[in-house]
């Protein structure tokens, strides 16, 4: 790497912004690359760069994540052991039902308040009546028409169970309802601190009533109660830390306003959300219950490392790209580094994870799950592509292509649903195997329409990401043939991680990647 570009790198998202305020505010930018400085306030300390906002932004919204979702995981993996792969099946045939309401609450409105510049404390209340009446009114349906939901499956028996869970399950929908417009607020500042204190004490809190409840031989109703508690916590946390309370005033031109971006956004999370759990419904419908719970253990796996740094892009990106949304070239600069960067962290994650997935199933869960790793391992080569996915699709809410970006998640949905109705007769691994097709094709996808917005395409993104490819698969064959010799389990995961860990760093540092620069540049500087 030459001069230039370390100089370069030294200066991503370096540029000056003034007081919070103006974190959003789209102002235009001068030639030197460099966003010029917000009118700045007197106190000096208002004038924080955009690049240590988003510095901080994303290690505290890497700190919620990844140790909120660390406790999780180790709540779950107790719980996994004392209860059944009949238990988990029965939750994951409620799970869609819970998640698109949960989409209908939001309605896409915490985007709309994040993008829009000129946000008032009426379009901030307005959203939060809005969300408490659609939330009420959406559990009220799932109330009622939990009977047809148990009928839907014709599982007679766990029919008992099925209808009193789903209502029970059915007031997080109103819960959640409460801190929807918080969690916005506390994201255009790049806040994630105090959400991490928030989501890390409910995290512990729920974590305890779970494995008491599953201790105490509760069975499926310890995993609701563990649920439950969670939100409840979280919720209670984030009143207390938040400044801000509802105002008695409601506008319909704020909410026309704020609807009509939003809605495109929250028809396309009701169409990702029903795709995403509609292979727990075909699971469910199709196969025995234990087989549900094998596939939905799989997928908390993946998730773990992948969703969780797909949400904390997802979170930082956006407001930080809102901030350059009129300057194409410096978006574009800015877009790349992010895009370079997940990809150099996430996929070498998930490489890693498919060669070590059964040695860790069998140490973590024992030999009852061994099922799950199989099928853990092809999830993770299409969950590595989350991460992209979400940076492309936040460009398009950027740009304010709600429009388009509803109409590609139609496109992917019906594309995504028809292999699954091929696979699904070829069983389980089919199914997995095509959710790996699916998410190359919405690669493709995706890519087109930001080629068009901004000049980085599919090519262009691909040469970008081949280096981290090649390090990444390098390492997972490595790591896969050296841990097959070994036959203890635990041996195995304690040579293949450090392994993999330090090859693949070896390996970037010698063929000088400027993305382990980056990375390193990113951490270090103050």
């Amino acid at each position: 790497m030459d001069k230039k570009d370390e100089e370069d790198i030294e200066h991503v998202l370096e540029p000056e912004l003034g007081g919070e305020d103006e974190t959003l505010s789209g102002q235009s930018q001068d030639v030197s690359g460099e966003i010029p400085s917000a009118p700045v306030a007197d106190d000096a300390t208002e004038g924080a760069s955009l690049k240590g906002k988003t510095r901080a932004g994303t290690l505290w919204s890497a700190i919620e994540r990844f140790s909120v979702q660390g406790v999780t995981f180790i709540v779950l993996l107790v719980m996994a052991r004392l209860l059944t792969p009949d238990d988990y099946g029965i939750v994951g045939m409620i799970a869609i039902f819970i998640e698109v309401a949960q989409s209908l609450v939001d309605s896409g409105f915490s985007q709309a308040l994040i993008r829009k510049t000129d946000r008032t404390e009426v379009d901030n209340s307005t959203v939060f009546y809005f969300n408490i009446v659609v939330g009420l009114a959406l559990y009220a349906i799932l109330f009622f028409t939990a009977p047809l939901i148990a009928r839907f499956y014709d599982k007679p028996e766990v029919t008992p169970v099925l209808i009193p869970m789903i209502r029970l399950l059915g007031l997080s929908i109103v819960i959640n309802s409460f801190v929807v417009v918080q969690r916005a607020l506390f994201t255009i500042k790049l806040d994630f601190k105090s959400q991490a204190k928030a989501s890390l004490g409910a995290a512990l809190s729920s974590g305890f009533v779970g494995i008491g409840m599953a201790l105490g031989g509760c069975g499926v109703w310890s995993i609701a109660g563990q649920q439950l508690t969670n939100l409840i916590v979280n919720v209670g946390i984030l009143w207390i830390l938040s400044g801000w309370r509802p105002k008695a005033m409601y506008s319909w031109k704020s909410f026309r306003y704020l609807f009509g971006f939003g809605s495109k956004l929250a028809a396309a999370g009701v169409l990702e959300t029903i795709y995403r759990n509609i292979y727990n419904i075909a699971i469910g419908k199709k196969f025995l219950t234990d087989q549900l719970g094998y596939y939905t253990r799989a997928q908390q796996f993946g998730n773990f490392l992948s969703s969780n740094v797909t949400g904390v892009l997802q979170r930082v990106t956006f407001p930080v790209l809102c901030s350059l949304q009129d300057d194409d070239t410096r978006l574009a600069d800015i877009y790349r580094r992010f895009l370079r960067l997940s990809a150099f962290v996430i996929f070498p994650l998930m490489i890693g994870l498919a060669a070590l997935a059964h040695p860790l199933i069998l140490v973590l869960l024992k030999e009852k799950w061994i099922f799950t790793a199989g099928l853990l391992q092809v999830l993770c080569l299409a969950m590595m592509w989350y991460p992209v996915h979400a940076i492309n699709l936040n460009l398009l809410m950027v740009k304010g292509r709600s429009d388009l970006f509803l109409g590609l998640e139609v496109a992917k949905k019906v594309i995504g649903i028809t292999v699954m109705f091929i696979t699904i007769p070829m069983g389980l691994m089919a199914i997995c195997w095509g959710q790996v097709f699916n998410s190359l094709l919405a690669l493709a996808i995706n890519t087109h329409y930001t080629g068009k917005l901004i000049g980085v395409g599919l090519l262009k993104q691909l040469r970008d990401l081949l280096p981290t490819l090649f390090y990444s698969f390098s390492m997972g064959l490595i790591v896969w043939g050296v841990t097959s010799l070994l036959s203890a389990d635990w041996l195995r995961l304690l040579i293949g991680f450090p392994m993999g860990v330090a090859y693949y760093f070896t390996a970037a540092y010698l063929t000088r990647s400027s993305d382990l620069r980056e990375l390193i540049s990113f951490i270090r500087k103050k």
